[in-house]
C-alpha cells in the first residue's frame, strides 16, 4: 500500500488489519479485481473451499454416476443431516433439530404447514410490518387455506418507518390468539438485532409457537436456539454462508417437536431405513431431516461442506467479533466524514442490537448506490432509501472500510449522483 493510499485510509484501519486474527480467511476467497464488495449480506463472494466441495461431489458424479448416492467422501443419500449437524453449532443446535435442503420459502412453507394448526381463540399468525416480502406471502397464503382472513387473522407489529421494531410491542402483542409467530432475528433492511430469547420466553409464555427466520444471521453471528426453547428456524446459506446464488437452505425443528407429522411430506421425508420399501404410508424420520420434501439438490448443497468448515474453523464467535468492529469502525468514519450531507445511520449502534450491516438512509440512496457502483464499491439498495453496506467478516477489511467511506463522501460532497437517473431499477 502506498503513502498516498495509507493517508486515505488512515493508520488506524491498517493497524486493525495487521491486528485481525482472521486475515488469513481473505486468501481463501476469490475478491473481485479492484473492487470493494460491500454486499456479503445478499450474496457472499465465492470461497474457494466451497467451490473445491462442489468440484469433488461434480468429480463424484462423473466418476461413480448413481452410486454416488452411497458411495465415496460425501454420500449424497445423507448429505442433507450430514450438513445439518455442521450447521448446528452456529445455530446452538443439536445436529438431529437441523436440516439443509430446499428453499427459505419452501421450508418456511413446510413450518406453517406443520406447526400451524387454529383452534379455539388461538387463530392468529404474528409477524412483523418490515418482514421480508416472503414471509408475509407465505404467512398469508396459509391463513387463505385455513378460511381466515388476513384482515382478521394476521397481527402486524409495526414499526418505526419500516426500519426500527420495538421489542415490547412484539412482546405485548404475543397473546392467547396467537398460534404462530414469524419473526427475524435480524431485520434485512436496517440490521437491527432483536433479543430473540426474550421473544422467545414471552412466546412460551402465552402459549405461542415461534419461527425464527436467520437469513441475515446465519454465519455471522452465534444462535441459541435449542437452550431458548425457539421452536422452529428458517435460514438461507448463501449470504455469511457463502455457499454461492441459490444455495441449499436450512430448517431447524426444536427436539420437542420431533416426531410431529410433517404438514408437506414427501419421499425424503421418510426413515432413511425405510424410505426404500416403497410404501404408500410415510414412516417419517425421527430427526429434523423430516422435513425435507423432494430429492435434495446436491450440487446446490455441495459448496456447503466447504463453507460450514470453513466458518468452523475461523470460529463463529471471532466471526462475530470481527463483524462487529468492522461495523462499529464503519459508524465512526460515518460519523466522521459524512456529517451534514443528509446521511442518516439507520441500524442500531449498540453492538448488542447491530447484526451484520450498516443501513444508511438518503434521499438519494438508489443513485448513491449506482455512483458507488461505478466506483467499483459494491454496496446493495433497499427502498425507498436505504444503502446497505456489509463488511463481511471472512474477507472484509478495515481498509475497505475507510475506502468505502471516503468513497461516499467524495460522491456526496460532489453530488456525482446527480448524474444518474432516478430509476430504482439501475441498482437492481
Amino acid at each position: 500500500m502506498s503513502a498516498r493510499d495509507l493517508d486515505a485510509v488512515g493508520l488506524d484501519a491498517v493497524d486493525l488489519d495487521a491486528g485481525d486474527p482472521l486475515a488469513a480467511f481473505r486468501d481463501e476467497f476469490h475478491l473481485l479485481p479492484d473492487t470493494i464488495y460491500m454486499d456479503g449480506n445478499s450474496l457472499g463472494l465465492a470461497s474457494k473451499p466451497a467451490l473445491a466441495a462442489l468440484h469433488d461431489v461434480a468429480e463424484a458424479w462423473k466418476g461413480q454416476g448413481i452410486d454416488g448416492w452411497l458411495g465415496g467422501a460425501h454420500p449424497w443419500y445423507h448429505l442433507s443431516e450430514r450438513l445439518g449437524a455442521m450447521a448446528a453449532p452456529f445455530l446452538g443446535a443439536q445436529p438431529r433439530e437441523v436440516a439443509i435442503a430446499g428453499s427459505v420459502s419452501v421450508n418456511l412453507h413446510q413450518v406453517l404447514a406443520t406447526f400451524f394448526k387454529p383452534h379455539g381463540a388461538r387463530t392468529k399468525i404474528l409477524i412483523e410490518e418490515a418482514a421480508f416480502p416472503t414471509d408475509a406471502y407465505a404467512v398469508k397464503s396459509h391463513l387463505a387455506l385455513h378460511g381466515l382472513d388476513p384482515a382478521d387473522h394476521l397481527v402486524v407489529v409495526p414499526s418505526a418507518g419500516g426500519t426500527a421494531l420495538d421489542e415490547d410491542a412484539v412482546v405485548a402483542a404475543l397473546n392467547g390468539e396467537i398460534a404462530l409467530a414469524v419473526l427475524p432475528v435480524v431485520l434485512y433492511r436496517t440490521g437491527q438485532l432483536l433479543d430473540t430469547r426474550r421473544i422467545a420466553l414471552a412466546a412460551q409464555a402465552c402459549g405461542a409457537l415461534l419461527c425464527l427466520d436467520a437469513c441475515h444471521s446465519f454465519g455471522a453471528m452465534a444462535h441459541a436456539w435449542h437452550d431458548d426453547g425457539v421452536d422452529a428456524g428458517i435460514f438461507c446459506t448463501y449470504k455469511y454462508g457463502n455457499g454461492g446464488p441459490g444455495a441449499a437452505a436450512g430448517l431447524f425443528v426444536h427436539e420437542k417437536h420431533l416426531g410431529t407429522r410433517p404438514g408437506l411430506p414427501g419421499w425424503f421425508s421418510s426413515r432413511k431405513d425405510k424410505q426404500f420399501d416403497m410404501d404408500d404410508t410415510l414412516v417419517a424420520a425421527e430427526e429434523a431431516g423430516a422435513y425435507q420434501i423432494g430429492t435434495p439438490n446436491i450440487l446446490s448443497m455441495a459448496p456447503l461442506l466447504g463453507a460450514f468448515d470453513q466458518i468452523a474453523r475461523a470460529g463463529i464467535d471471532r466471526i462475530r467479533a470481527k463483524s462487529l468492529a468492522l461495523t462499529g469502525y464503519m459508524i465512526e468514519r460515518i460519523d466522521a466524514q459524512l456529517d451534514g450531507l443528509g446521511f442518516t445511520i439507520a441500524t442500531p449502534r449498540e453492538a448488542a442490537r447491530r447484526g451484520g450491516h450498516v443501513a444508511l438512509r438518503h434521499a438519494e440512496a438508489a443513485r448513491i448506490c449506482k455512483a458507488l457502483k461505478d466506483a467499483r464499491v459494491i454496496p446493495d439498495f433497499r427502498p425507498p432509501d436505504i444503502v446497505r453496506l456489509s463488511p463481511a467478516p471472512l474477507y472484509g477489511s478495515f481498509a475497505e472500510v475507510a475506502e468505502t467511506v471516503r468513497i461516499l463522501r467524495d460522491i456526496a460532497v460532489e453530488r456525482r449522483y446527480l448524474a444518474y437517473p432516478n430509476v430504482r431499477d439501475l441498482v437492481a
